[in-house]
């Protein structure tokens, strides 16, 4: 949004605005005191919140919403930040005043801004450093992406609020790194540079140097570094000494002078080099006020030069604006070193209500309706208000497509059928499928499905390889294709996926993204994409391949932890199928459950290994295969079922069904009864479990299905993974039992060798067994 520069600023809008930059300092100080000092807390644990990080991003929001934002554009606020956030909704109208009382506190305003939980307007979840402050970066390329499907949602801004220590996070580099970054015109940081983290005063920040790396990477950088007060005394005699003095002094240096008195700032400003004397003779023209002023007059707390500074975006490329602040800026607090969780004490408070016009008595007032800040707020309130977007409804995703697979086949090259099958089957679908990998899309069998789609790109691309015969993987690029191609970044592909999950209720349309990623990665994406689940977002991550039966990859590649996600992982259900029918029934099932207020996220452990499917048993009968759906989709199915009354279960997932089916052959032929279960989901049936003891709320049936109380027996758990996996399998029927699963880190070698080390092949279930029975 164009604004007038600062020179042409009237000067009671520039009053208002101040009026409103102090109020907003005030309500946030207020509500974080109010949690701490007021509010019962019978616990006595500590509350909490950030004055002093909320403070100095006061006047950058201020200039933000009340000059420049408008309804287009979208905002992520540091997290610290999220009572500043919370007085201007208020401010706006966007916010109940009984909502003030409540921040930190059950059901009130959460300590971070949230997307999902806080009662007023939020477009960012921030609050695991360095993920919100890429989300706009994910939300602008979700944001275009979905306006090739119907959307209008317009291009507006995308703004992220960062704090500096933010950005010794390696997620923030990885994403401004991406080489599909440098196109997005409307993505804008601006980083509160106020040289402190938690524990200390940052020795050296190294401006220059950050700047640089984002002018590498193609971004436009601008700098707030000093307000008006302070340019102007540059301009006086002394001034280009006074310039040079800060410019070189150190960050702890310059935060000390913050904690001086008037005598002790005259002493120490003018340093000890050959600009002392100069330095000195322009102090000594000084009041103390004026000079305390100078001292704290950083760009990012001027009203003016921020807002002069936010005119010069220029939308052809990304933007930075390094806006120096002071932490604290404004309290009693302003530059203390251990100011990061520090509160005002009731007397600082008051002290500075009698500064801004507040009391402590009656602290939520709002402007009266005719002052100048009061009316400035209601035209900001007008020019910010959205339509509400409808929740768009995702299409009817079909229970089964029909096909029986034959022959041999992995997991992994079911899925690219399964997609390329929905383009045929389901059309409607298939075009709101869109894939992410980071760079991993043909070694995971996604090329069919890319050759029929084509590659996402804002404008056609020329493929320079469309005429080799050679070519086997087109690269299209065109607005209407439907895979984003992403580095080698697992955190980008995660952050992508959050956004492009979110649509649904952002835009009102729904997408159903799917991210795929070799396994052995997926902990490293996992905390992202949780943290993006929390946030609203919902889609299916795809590990592949797998465990150890990647074999020959060795140690380095080989998955341990990741089959138990799907019941420590709030919001997603997680499937590890063995067969190819099973991953299409679980992924057509994990597509039906996005886009929707009560939908949730998938996870998919898929493998490499090619298995032969007739060993699946698929039942010819539709009424019989419907059944078989059902359950696995729902967690687990029998898949053999011994004669007569079985004398041990064995309950295998994934790769490892093979040799259990196996070792069952064996043990019949011992005069053995085994039924085998195959398990499809561990969490599912881990919330069919509790709710069977009376907790939660998982479909119970599902246990009567594949583990009958007719037909318990001694129970042998089996899979490519940690085996405590399937471990509580055993207390569904109190059961004796025996768990295999692989608990070290592997060798290289065939499947057999791989297998045997760690003592889940087909010899040691067989061993297992006997000693169990």
């Amino acid at each position: 949004m164009a604004t007038e520069s600062a020179t042409e600023r009237p000067a009671d809008r520039l009053s208002a605005l101040r009026d409103v930059e102090q109020r907003v300092l005030w309500l946030a100080t207020a509500m974080i005191d109010h949690a701490n000092r007021v509010r019962p807390n019978p616990s006595g644990l500590k509350v909490g919140g950030h004055q002093a990080s909320s403070a100095s991003m006061v006047t950058i929001m201020t200039a933000l919403w009340f000059e420049h934002l408008t309804s287009a554009d979208r905002v992520s606020v540091k997290p610290h930040a999220s009572p500043v956030l919370h007085a201007i909704n208020y401010l706006l109208g966007d916010l109940d005043e009984r909502y003030l009382t409540t921040l930190r506190s059950f059901g009130g305003l959460q300590s971070y801004p949230s997307r999902a939980k806080d009662p007023d307007p939020v477009d960012y979840s921030t609050g695991s450093v360095g993920i919100g402050a890429t989300a706009p970066i994910w939300g602008a390329l979700a944001r275009r992406y979905v306006n090739t499907v119907g959307a209008t949602s317009g291009i507006g801004r995308q703004y992220s609020l960062v704090g500096d220590a933010e950005l010794d996070e390696g997620a923030v580099w990885e994403a401004i790194l991406d080489p599909m970054v440098a196109g997005l015109g409307e993505v804008c940081w601006i980083v509160d540079l106020n040289r402190q983290s938690l524990d200390r005063v940052v020795p050296q920040i190294a401006v220059t140097r950050l700047q640089a790396m984002f002018e590498a990477a193609g971004w436009q950088v601008l700098t707030a570094k000093y307000g008006r007060l302070l340019t102007e005394l540059f301009e006086q005699p002394g001034g280009d000494a006074l310039r040079r003095r800060i410019d070189t002094m150190s960050n702890a240096e310059f935060q000390r002078l913050l904690r001086c008195t008037p005598q002790q700032l005259r002493d120490r400003l003018p340093g000890e080099g050959g600009d002392a004397e100069a330095v000195r003779a322009l102090a000594d023209r000084l009041d103390d006020e004026t000079l305390a002023a100078a001292v704290r007059n950083l760009g990012g707390h001027d009203l003016q030069t921020i807002g002069d500074t936010l005119a010069a975006i220029d939308d052809s490329r990304p933007t930075v604006i390094f806006a120096y602040t002071v932490k604290g800026y404004g309290l009693a607090s302003e530059g203390h070193p251990q100011n990061h969780s520090s509160m005002l004490t009731e007397a600082q408070l008051r002290r500075l209500g009698d500064e801004v016009g507040m009391s402590v008595d009656a602290p939520w007032a709002r402007f009266a309706p005719d002052s100048a800040a009061g009316r400035l707020c209601d035209t900001v309130a007008a020019r910010l208000r959205r339509t509400t977007e409808g929740l768009g409804t995702p299409p009817d995703v079909p229970a089964d497509l029909g096909r029986t697979p034959t022959g041999t086949s992995s997991t992994q090259a079911a899925l690219g059928r399964a997609l390329l099958d929905l383009t045929r089957q389901a059309p409607d679908v298939a075009r709101r499928v869109v894939t992410a990998a980071p760079d991993v899309a043909s070694s995971t069998n996604l090329g069919g499905w890319i050759n029929k789609v084509g590659v996402w790109s804002a404008d056609n691309r020329r493929d320079w390889f469309a005429d080799d015969p050679e070519t086997i993987l087109h690269w299209r690029e065109r607005p209407t294709g439907q895979h984003i191609e992403l580095g080698i970044a697992e955190v980008n592909l995660v952050g992508l996926l959050g956004e492009l999950g979110a649509t649904w209720s952002r835009w009102g349309q729904p997408l159903l993204p799917i991210g795929v990623v070799y396994d052995p990665f997926v902990e490293r994406a996992l905390e992202p994409w949780s943290f993006g689940i929390y946030a609203g977002g919902q889609s299916i991550l795809v590990g592949t391949p797998a465990g150890v039966t990647l074999a020959a990859e060795g140690g380095a590649h080989q998955s341990i932890k990741t089959p138990s996600i799907g019941i420590e992982q709030p919001g997603c259900v997680s499937y590890e199928p063995a067969f190819a029918v099973d991953m299409e029934w679980t992924l057509l099932a994990s597509l039906g459950r996005l886009g929707r207020p009560d939908g949730g996220s998938a996870y998919l452990r898929l493998s490499s290994r090619p298995v032969d499917q007739s060993l699946a048993a698929v039942p010819a009968d539709p009424a019989a295969r419907e059944r078989r759906r059902r359950q696995v989709v729902a967690g687990a199915y029998l898949l053999k079922r011994a004669p007569q009354t079985p004398v041990l279960t064995i309950a295998a997932m994934g790769a490892l069904v093979p040799e259990a089916l196996a070792a069952a052959d064996r043990l019949i032929a011992l005069g053995i009864a085994v039924d085998v279960v195959c398990v499809t989901s561990p969490g599912l049936l881990f919330e069919a479990a509790q709710a069977q003891a009376g907790q939660g709320s998982g479909d119970t049936w599902v246990l009567g299905a594949a583990f009958p109380a007719d037909r318990a027996a001694p129970l042998l758990t089996v899979l490519d993974g940690h085996p405590h996996t399937l471990a509580f399998l055993a207390g569904i029927h109190r059961v004796p039992a025996r768990h295999l699963g692989v608990t070290r880190f592997g060798q290289s070698g065939d499947l057999e060798q791989v297998y045997r080390h760690h003592g889940i092949d087909t010899d040691s279930i067989v061993r297992a067994a006997l000693d169990l029975t």
